[in-house]
Order: structure tokens, then sequence, then C-alpha cells
């Protein structure tokens, strides 16, 4: 699989994914509108490929190493069992966060204007707002660090497909942080920083993957991991990206954006055959 040769590389792609964050906080700052049609046809675009690497590839690769090491049974139980666990750590994880705080909730730039109207009296509330919002964030990228860490470890064509596809649904998360900061205390480098600070919770994930797995790694635990990594990206894809990309109010576009998704990563995958 190697292990060790893919390391840079897998942490690379992983601190790509995570600080893009900061583009977000950036487009927030310098754009006089937001782009809804972009945005909901980028986070369409995100969950098809998260979704059909998960079930076409991921899925398959820790079934196959699965069944290799328990037999067809065996191996084919645990593949479902370990895919389900990842959608339950990661469900476990969102239900952890105070709604009011959720990571998800839109935030538009041109917004901006009518939280500075009201600045006077809700300073306060939109620091507290962007600061939990940025560690709602950072609790989220944590597994999201470990899949594509996991991912580019296995396969580096597919990290880099996965990297790609959690960089994009990251930059409305980096709107999400710097816009309460920003006008509740009027400093743009305090709110880029809190923004990009909560996407380094990713390659944080993946170094904690990689100390604890680096010594136990074999056909079992990366069959276990692989299949939890694809339960993890099915649910964030279905949790968080579509539903996002609705709110921006471009519902077709999302769906649109989500089967082109699929179509790129599946000619992207045969053509890496």
């Amino acid at each position: 699989m190697g292990w060790d040769s893919n390391v840079l590389m897998a942490f690379g792609l992983t601190l790509f994914a995570g600080l893009s964050t900061g583009i977000g906080s950036g487009m927030a700052f310098f754009a006089k509108r937001t782009n809804t049609k972009f945005l909901s046809v980028s986070l369409g675009f995100s969950a098809g490929v998260m979704i059909y690497v998960s079930f076409v590839e991921i899925f398959s690769k820790a079934k196959e190493s699965l069944i290799l090491e328990l037999g067809e049974r065996s191996g084919m139980w645990l593949t479902v069992a370990s895919f389900f666990g990842g959608m339950l750590l990661i469900a476990i994880i969102d239900r952890l966060i105070p709604n009011v705080e959720n990571p998800h909730e839109i935030n538009l730039v041109e917004n901006m204007t009518e939280q500075q109207r009201a600045k006077s009296t809700k300073d306060h509330r939109l620091m507290r707002m962007g600061v939990l919002t940025g560690l709602a964030i950072a609790i989220h990228n944590f597994p999201e660090g470990l899949a594509t860490f996991t991912a580019a470890m296995a396969d580096p064509n597919l990290g880099i497909a996965i990297a790609v596809a959690i960089a994009i649904h990251n930059i409305p998360e980096g709107i999400a942080v710097s816009v309460p900061v920003y006008y509740a205390t009027g400093d743009k480098k305090k709110a880029f920083t809190l923004s990009f600070l909560s996407g380094l919770a990713e390659p944080v994930g993946a170094l904690v993957g990689f100390l604890l797995l680096r010594t136990i790694m074999g056909p079992l635990v990366f069959g276990i991991v692989f299949a939890s990594v694809a339960g993890i990206m099915v649910f964030i894809s279905l949790d968080e990206l579509l539903p996002a990309a609705r709110e921006y109010g471009e519902a077709h576009l999302s769906i649109y954006g989500m089967l082109a998704g699929m179509a790129v990563m599946a000619v992207s995958l045969l053509l890496f055959i």
C-alpha cells in the first residue's frame, strides 16, 4: 500500500482540504455578493464525487480486503458494519454540536450589511456565534481529515479526488466563521485567522490517524477504517452538502452538480485502471 512513501503526500492533501476554509473567508471579504449558483453547483459536485467514490471505490476496496482476511461471509458482514459504524460516528459528532452553532447554517456575503446595522447590540452574540461555529467546524473536520489521509495512503489518485471534494465544501464553512467574527470585531485579520484555524482540524485528524494506525495497519484494520471512511463521507454528503446546496436556493443546480461530480469521478477512476 506504500504506507511510508505516501505519508507526505497524504498530509499535504489533507492540509490543502482543511485550509480551504481560508478561501471562503477571503470570498466573504472581497465578493460583493454570494454567487449562489456557483456555490450550489460546487456543493452538489462535491457530494457527487464523495458519494460515488464511497460506494464504487472505497467500499469495494474495504470489502476486498476484509474478505481476503476473514472469508466472504464474515468479511461482508464486517464491511457493512464498519460502513454504518462510520455513519454512526459522524452522526454522534453532529448531534453533540448545539443546533444554534451548526456549522452549515448559511451565511451570505450580502447579509454582512444587515449584521453591520445591528452591530451595536449584537457584537457579543456575533463573536460568540463565530467562535462556536469555528469550533463546530473543527470538530466536523477531524474525521474528514482522517478520511482524506486514509484514502490518500491507499491510493494517491483517490486521495486527490477526495481532497478536492472536501476542499469545495469547506469554502462556505469558512464564510460561516468569518462573517460573524468580522462584524463583531471589525477586524478582517482576526476573522480570517479564526476561519483558517478551524480548517487545521483536518490535518490534526490525519496526524492522529497516522499515529494510531501506523503500527497496526494491515488488511483487517485497513478494511475496517476504509469502510468507516465510506460511511462518514456518505453521511457528510447527504446530511451536509446537499442540504446546504439547497439552502442557497438552487436545488436543481445542486443535483446537476452532483450528477456531474459522479460522472467526473467515474471517468477519472476509469482512466487510472
